[in-house]
């Protein structure tokens, strides 16, 4: 029994989030996880306790939910530049198109509408708004097939009270598929003022130190 180890507290959570938006919804809810104390990567159970979460940690928990009511725990990889971060996102489906449920700090590369027909074409969302605040330069290369967090079922992932670095370091480890050829690459305009100025609002600021 996948669930046996959840509490009933947890399980209450969990009841309640049957809808993907519901989902979302939770997340934007829960503080961003600044990472005061180090790199984490808290299991969804650390999350619901701790009440904050990253994008790894979010996906996570989105893709428990998901399984809680029936769907697969699918997660996707998206792969910046060497100069800019991952983003992982729970994918599901409805009526045979994609959507996804993200966690993010920035007004950007939030949740899909599940209308996409094709992984590729949900991923191709994100990319215009995946840029560099620094440099304005475009960052999306690669994406992920999902990944079933079942298999890490052996491990505790979804109550672990250590960090779960294994989910993260597969993730780096597994095929991307790229998106881009080099002459596309070479041929990219950089975000403007507009959109960079759009990628500095944050949901949830920093805390004064």
């Amino acid at each position: 029994m996948p669930f046996a180890d959840l509490t009933r507290d947890e399980r209450r959570i969990l009841r309640g989030l049957d809808r993907p938006w519901k989902i979302q919804e939770f997340l934007n809810a829960t503080p961003t996880n600044h990472e005061p104390e180090g790199d984490t990567c808290l299991s969804p159970r650390r999350v619901l306790r701790e009440r904050r979460a990253h994008c790894m940690e979010g996906a996570m928990l989105a893709a428990l939910a998901l399984r809680f009511h029936g769907g697969k725990p699918l997660v996707v990889d998206m792969m910046g530049t060497p100069d800019d971060c991952d983003h992982v996102i729970a994918v599901f489906k409805e009526r045979g198109h994609w959507g996804a449920i993200s966690k993010t700090n920035h007004s950007v590369l939030r949740y899909r509408e599940p209308v996409y027909r094709t992984l590729r074409e949900l991923v191709m969302s994100y990319f215009h708004e995946y840029s560099s605040q620094e440099t304005g330069k475009k960052t999306l290369r690669s994406y992920s097939m999902p990944v079933d967090l079942s298999r890490f079922d052996r491990l505790g992932w979804m109550t672990r009270e250590d960090d779960v670095w294994e989910v993260p370091t597969h993730l780096s480890e597994v095929p991307h598929v790229p998106i881009l050829t080099r002459a596309q690459i070479m041929a990219l305009r950089r975000a403007d003022p507009m959109e960079l100025r759009a990628g500095e609002i944050l949901e949830w600021p920093r805390p004064k130190a």
